[in-house]
């Protein structure tokens, strides 16, 4: 018996169900998905095949889908990016599996490698670009399921200060 404390529980713990958290269903929290990210990352066999490589255009593919999730798979070539551009009401969590990207906000630039993981909330505003001299591959997490991408314009528009009298857009 414990000394140092007052309470104590008589009887099988599992019997005042109460106090049981019913296991969840479906994947909730953000940590949730940060996990289901590493899972696919560690696991090569399952995205490795699936990988193409379009000198014209990002390549992407849907690697899974689940209850009010998408992964993405997204190939870059060396000069490619994305545009800047928003997630709509979508999160998620980018994941570099290869290669090196370039990640910028308002908030400046950050260099993502093999590893690296981002997570975002809707709205999040940033470009992505691969400006190395290597391919490079990415997954992405979005909950709910990704419906829109609105492209923003450049950062350096959406810093500068409002001319005075401005009306915001």
């Amino acid at each position: 018996m414990n000394s140092d404390s007052d309470l104590q529980i008589a009887g099988d713990i599992l019997e005042v169900q109460h106090l049981l958290q019913p296991a969840r269903e479906h994947r909730a929290t953000v940590a949730e998905f940060v996990g289901l990210a590493r899972s696919i990352a560690a696991d090569r066999a399952q995205w490795a095949p699936h990988i193409e490589y379009d000198a014209t255009s990002r390549w992407y593919h849907r690697l899974r889908t689940g209850p009010g999730y998408e992964v993405w798979l997204l190939s870059w070539v060396p000069g490619q990016g994305s545009g800047l551009h928003d997630h709509g009401l979508s999160s998620g969590v980018l994941a570099v599996l290869e290669g090196e990207l370039t990640e910028r906000t308002d908030r400046g630039v950050r260099t993502l490698t093999p590893g690296a993981q981002r997570v975002f909330a809707p709205g999040y505003v940033h470009e992505v670009v691969n400006d190395s001299l290597e391919p490079a591959v990415s997954l992405h997490v979005y909950y709910p399921g990704l419906t829109a991408m609105p492209m923003h314009e450049s950062l350096r528009a959406q810093c500068a200060p409002a001319a005075p009298g401005a009306v915001p857009a």
